[in-house]
């Protein structure tokens, strides 16, 4: 009698502590110390947690069979306790199949968080080649729009400095050989170039000056003005024509000599090629830029100001439209990304928190005789607070059910 006693204690102490038989069989397992790094990583991702819950039930479970001889409504614990394996093991394969969907929306969202980048990028880069465009573009768009004619005193300008720059190129050997005689020694060509250029681009210059005053004179019909600035027009025509025209012919007579024997071309026809010349540059230039530009020009030097008109729908300047677009469309799908942002979230946690809300399903069973959580959780939201947990976990199964027939006949009655 003693021995089959002390077997029938064995058996029923086996029973009881039937997990110490594969526990830590399992936990070994799971931790996977002995594997390689990824097979361990994977073990300790997908089965560990599990495991953990799995072993913690069959505890309870235990308990909870021992008690069911003492309890009340006994048909509906065992129901809930079976129920609570049942939320168990779906919470298990949520947990699988929830980091497989969290990977997916993770490689989702890393995606499209490398489209903006890219976006991004393309868009300022392509801000960025077109500023000269744009720059221009603007600049043209006031220059064509503007009431100052701006075309035109840029190509006198330009016009003066071209003809300063042939005449300079014409006059540096007479000037070289000028001021060598005066000084008595060799001057350098870049030591007279520069300081010629700006003094026969200010010659240039002041002959368009001159030739627009005369005519303001010519139309205004002022005889004393006329005479006197004629008479300062026909002095400036013989000094460019005598030390700048003139010398421009003489370096073309060599090219008539090509064509011609015993060719003298004499003083009177070079003054008269120059003065040709002369009176053909200045009519061209003066009928096509000059007769506009000069008169700004002419202004801004007197410092009498230049009355610019602004056009009536002045649109805002901006070098980066691309970019900017594309940062308003950010803005305007921020909704979108939060969105991805809580499935991320919920994609993240939910799945681990379920076994854990599973198993801790099976301590609160135990205690109060139902369950603290309703499995499964579709997001994190659905998850009480700490008090409303309280409370629902104080509150007695016969108060609840009386309280939800309460309110099922509240809402038929209105």
């Amino acid at each position: 009698m003693p021995v089959q006693s002390n077997n029938v204690l064995q058996v029923i102490l086996s029973i009881l502590f039937f997990p110490l038989y594969f526990q830590d069989v399992f936990v070994r397992f799971c931790w996977g110390a002995q594997d390689p790094f990824w097979i361990l990583l994977l073990k300790r991702l997908f089965l560990l947690l599990p495991v953990f819950a799995f072993i913690g039930a069959c505890w309870i479970t235990m308990a909870a069979l021992l008690t069911t001889i003492v309890r009340h409504k006994r048909e509906r614990f065992f129901v809930s306790l079976v129920l609570s394996w049942w939320d168990l093991g779906k919470a298990v394969f949520s947990f699988w199949g929830g980091i497989f969907r969290f990977l997916l929306y993770l490689a989702y969202a890393l995606l499209g968080f490398i489209k903006i980048i890219l976006i991004s990028l393309w868009s300022i880069i392509k801000d960025i080649i077109f500023i000269p465009f744009r720059l221009l573009f603007y600049a043209g768009r006031n220059v064509v729009g503007s009431s100052v004619p701006w075309i035109a005193v840029f190509l006198t300008l330009f016009w003066c400095i071209i003809e300063a720059s042939i005449f300079t190129y014409v006059m540096t050997p007479v000037v070289i050989d000028t001021f060598s005689n005066i000084t008595g020694t060799q001057l350098a060509e870049n030591a007279i170039r520069i300081p010629l250029f700006i003094f026969l681009f200010f010659i240039v210059l002041g002959s368009y000056a001159v030739l627009s005053t005369f005519l303001d004179q010519a139309k205004q019909k002022n005889i004393s003005s006329i005479v006197g600035i004629g008479v300062i027009e026909i002095i400036v025509l013989f000094v460019e024509v005598v030390f700048l025209y003139r010398e421009f012919v003489d370096s073309l007579v060599p090219w008539f000599a090509q064509y011609s024997e015993n060719f003298d071309l004499g003083v009177f026809w070079t003054l008269a090629i120059s003065c040709f010349v002369w009176f053909g540059i200045r009519s061209l230039s003066w009928f096509l830029f000059a007769a506009y530009g000069t008169p700004t020009l002419l202004k801004i030097i007197q410092g009498k100001g230049i009355a610019v008109q602004k056009p009536h729908q002045e649109r805002q300047i901006s070098f980066f439209d691309n970019t900017a677009h594309f940062f308003q469309q950010f803005k305007a799908d921020a909704d979108w990304i939060q969105q991805k942002g809580d499935q991320l979230l919920n994609a993240l946690v939910v799945p681990p928190l379920q076994i854990v809300a599973s198993a801790l399903n099976f301590i609160i069973l135990l205690v109060t005789s139902k369950h603290l959580f309703e499995i499964p959780f579709s997001r994190l939201k659905d998850i009480k607070s700490s008090s409303d947990l309280i409370e629902q976990a104080t509150t007695s199964p016969d108060k609840e059910e009386s309280k939800k027939s309460s309110d099922y006949n509240e809402n038929l009655q209105s």
